[in-house]
Formats: structure tokens, sequence, C-alpha cells
């Protein structure tokens, strides 16, 4: 069995967050929310090139790609807190959920994207098309669901006399790092973040609480992209702006790291080129302050 779906604990920990987490032992009472309002116009070109070139990237990828670059480049944004401690992920996972169609009934299922040292935007990008895909298909003759997936469904239908108690005991071994792996896997709350897209279904970003269950620590969504008039070295430019809600659990890090992060992300975004190189690339971040 891997101790919280594989983590290794964090060991030289601050007194002040130590106290943090003692003083805040749930992760639920304990995110804060940023904000941000980021500058696409380049990534939109990017993309439009990519597209004429007959290549199949899309804004979804970027962001994970950008995301999974950033978590590289800012390690603590890996972190979470279980049991009164700090741990580490021993892998980068982003996670979302994938819907067969975009309507009030269709079935969802948790989708994980490992993001490994030598991804790329385009390599993220195939991950993603490929699990969406599977999904989809095997809709059509019934969901081949397994992990996490299949065990919420079979909870899900059992009377609260054995659902309530049996969902407590599962929540008292995800606290001590017992979950079994069979539960902990395609499970989105056992990932670095959970991301989700509303653009996609011309929704505006929000801010979604982290639960106390599983290990994720950050949840990041996205808004619609739209044209904005901004003031640009004097002059007026339209630019393609997009709202991010982000939300992170303040034990894990101050908020200047934070903030750092969400201007390596913009970084990202605007220099598109660098998602076509590995993941773990380190960046030069000195020019960010």
């Amino acid at each position: 069995m891997k101790k919280y779906g594989g983590a290794h604990r964090v060991k030289n920990v601050t007194g002040m967050a130590q106290i943090s987490i003692d003083l805040k032992p749930n992760r639920s009472v304990s995110d804060v929310y940023i904000n941000q309002r980021m500058d696409l116009t380049e990534l939109a070109k990017y993309i439009e090139k990519k597209k004429k070139a007959g290549e199949g990237v899309t804004y979804f990828h970027a962001f994970l790609a950008a995301i999974g670059k950033t978590v590289y480049n800012r390690p603590k944004l890996n972190y979470f807190v279980a049991n009164r401690h700090i741990w580490e992920h021993d892998k980068i996972v982003l996670s979302f959920v994938a819907k067969v169609s975009f309507d009030d009934h269709s079935e969802e299922m948790m989708v994980m994207i490992p993001i490994e040292k030598n991804d790329t935007i385009y390599t993220i990008g195939e991950k993603v098309s490929k699990k969406v895909e599977s999904f989809r298909k095997k809709h059509a003759g019934g969901v081949d669901k397994k992990g996490a997936n299949s065990a919420i469904d079979i909870l899900g239908k059992m009377p609260n006399l054995i659902r309530v108690p049996l969902v407590g005991f599962l929540k008292w071994t995800d606290e001590k790092g017992l979950l079994p792996a069979s539960l902990a896997e395609d499970n989105l709350y056992y990932s670095t973040m959970i991301v989700s897209n509303l653009g996609s279904i011309g929704c505006g970003a929000i801010h979604h609480n982290i639960t106390d269950f599983g290990n994720s620590s950050s949840l990041l969504t996205m808004g619609e992209i739209e044209d904005h008039e901004v003031i640009k070295d004097g002059k007026k430019e339209i630019r393609k702006i997009c709202e991010w809600g982000m939300n992170f659990d303040e034990r894990i890090a101050d908020g200047y790291y934070f903030a750092k992060s969400a201007k390596v992300l913009q970084y990202l975004l605007s220099n598109p080129e660098l998602l076509e190189e590995p993941a773990s690339q380190k960046l030069d971040l000195g020019e960010l302050r």
C-alpha cells in the first residue's frame, strides 16, 4: 500500500508552518483564494498557428502543460497536509472531470493526467485525448469504470444504514494514509491539483472549495476567454483575457509563494513555445518578483 497514494514526508518544516497546521488542522478551512486575470493573447496566436499547421493543440492542453511546468518549478505546490504533517506527492498529477456530452444527465468520470519530467504540450495533449476519447467510446456500451469511479457508483447506491458508516471508515483510513490503493486510483482528490476549464461550457471562473478528503491542496478554474481593452505602454490594445479562480491550502506555502507561482504561470502562457520543452526544465525566475 502506498502511503497517501504515493508520497513522502517533508522534513525541516518551520515552526510557523507547524503551528499553522495545529491551529487549522482541516484543509477545508485553510484555503485561500486568488483571482487572476490571465493574458492569453500570445497563447491565442500560438494555438492559431498550430491549428493552421494541422496540430491539434487546444487551450486546455496548454493550460495543463503550463500548470505542470509551474509545479515543477514551484515544488511546494505539490505539497499537502495530512495527519498534521506536510507531505509531498511522489508524482505530479493533474485531475479533472470529463462528461460524455454537455447535457444535464450526461455521465461523468474523474480523469487523472500524470505530468512526467519529459512531458511537453504535445504528449500531455495526447494523454488527455486518449483518456477522454476512450471514456466516451466505452460509454456507448456502458462505461468501463475502475478505481474510485467504480467505488463511487457502488457506495452511492447503498442504503444510509450501510453507506454512512462505511464512508466514515474510508475517511478515517484516508486521514491515516491507509486508504486502499484501488480507491486512490482515478480519484481526483488524490492528485496534485484539480483543474476545471469552465470556459468550455461558457461559464466564468469560480472559487471552488478544496476538501478534507484526499490530498489535493489546490483547485484551479478557468473562465471564458474574452477581448478586453487594456492600456499597455500608454496605448490602448485589445487583449485576450481569461479569469482564473485559484484555491490553495495556505498551510503548504505563504502568500508570496502563491503570488509568484501565478506569475510563473502567466509567464508560461505568454511564452507558449516554452511548453514544447520538457515539463521539468528549470526556468530563469530571477526577473519575476
